[in-house]
């Protein structure tokens, strides 16, 4: 498959990023470790693509041990300085026709892979694979964990610490489409009303079949299928029968072909230009579901860079 936009010899930037301040359980920094060491990398070799790894990104200069909260939020300091680090990397990768590839670490780093993406790509659509929505704002957060809250950031929702005055709201709700909510806070459907933001709940997986509903999504966020794709992919969006080593499982989640068929879909269209893997968190399950949880954040990598079953 083509791509409408990377340049040739198609090349992927694997960008390691172990970290867990967006959120209050450790262990999620341990994912994109155990994602490399299980063969990723080789992996998408064997696919046909040359493949950059310049080790993972060290944060010890952005520890969070002096980070009091500014109002409900947890971590700010540590968590702008992360993402903001991560968008620089991003849009490097980006304007250089490369496919950054970001491993997680927890979905907070969105913050920074999207901007990134959108100060290469202007006019990129976003396609957000999650049972949450992750789109609380300063006033409707409980938790202050950030992880859930990255796209009232990119958009521009609600009001925002100085801390994040470096995060543009590039992110229009037209270029925004969900697959596979299904917990979803009160706060968070009423952003989602009020600013017009397509999803398509879990509800919507089971009316109509994850075909349909991709094909819808697309329709919606890229309709003439001619505007670059940023896959922003939490392996929780996934049952936790499928994906079980993870911090927020849900059940009632996407099957294993499911959340393949997306990233297969994705892939056909020769728009990807970056792709997020993120909330795989080792720390949380026997050892048997962290082998099965990393086995398939690797394979949905390889589906959204081209791997088929035939």
């Amino acid at each position: 498959m083509n791509s409408r936009f990377l340049s040739s010899p198609r090349t992927a930037a694997i960008v390691g990023c172990p970290f867990s301040g967006g959120q209050p359980k450790a262990g999620v920094d341990e994912g994109p470790i155990h994602l490399v060491e299980a063969g990723l990398i080789d992996q998408l070799k064997d696919l046909g693509w040359a493949v950059t790894f310049d080790g993972h990104h060290q944060f010890e200069e952005n520890n969070n041990l002096d980070d009091p909260p500014i109002g409900k939020l947890k971590n700010p300091r540590t968590v702008s300085r992360v993402t903001r680090s991560v968008a620089d990397v991003i849009s490097g990768h980006a304007k250089a026709g490369i496919l950054p590839v970001t491993l997680g670490g927890d979905h907070s780093l969105a913050m920074g892979t999207i901007s990134g993406t959108l100060e290469a790509y202007p006019n990129a659509c976003v396609v957000w694979v999650d049972a949450h929505a992750d789109i609380n704002t300063i006033e409707t957060t409980a938790s202050g964990n950030i992880h859930g809250m990255p796209v009232s950031f990119l958009l521009g929702v609600g009001s925002k610490e100085k801390e994040f005055d470096w995060i543009k709201p590039a992110l229009k709700p037209e270029r925004l489409v969900y697959i596979g909510l299904r917990d979803v806070e009160a706060g968070e459907k009423k952003i989602l009303r009020e600013n017009n933001i397509k999803a398509y709940s879990m509800h919507e997986v089971d009316k109509y079949g994850i075909g349909k509903v991709v094909e819808m999504a697309l329709d919606y966020v890229n309709p003439n299928r001619d505007l670059p794709v940023h896959l922003s992919f939490d392996v929780d969006a996934l049952d936790p029968s499928v994906a079980p080593s993870t911090g927020t499982p849900v059940r009632g989640g996407l099957t294993f072909r499911e959340g393949h068929y997306i990233c297969e879909a994705i892939h056909e269209t020769g728009l990807l230009v970056a792709l997020d893997l993120v909330e795989v968190n080792p720390s949380l399950s026997e050892a048997a579901d962290v082998k099965k949880t990393v086995a398939v954040g690797c394979s949905l990598v390889r589906a959204a860079l081209g791997e088929t079953l035939l």
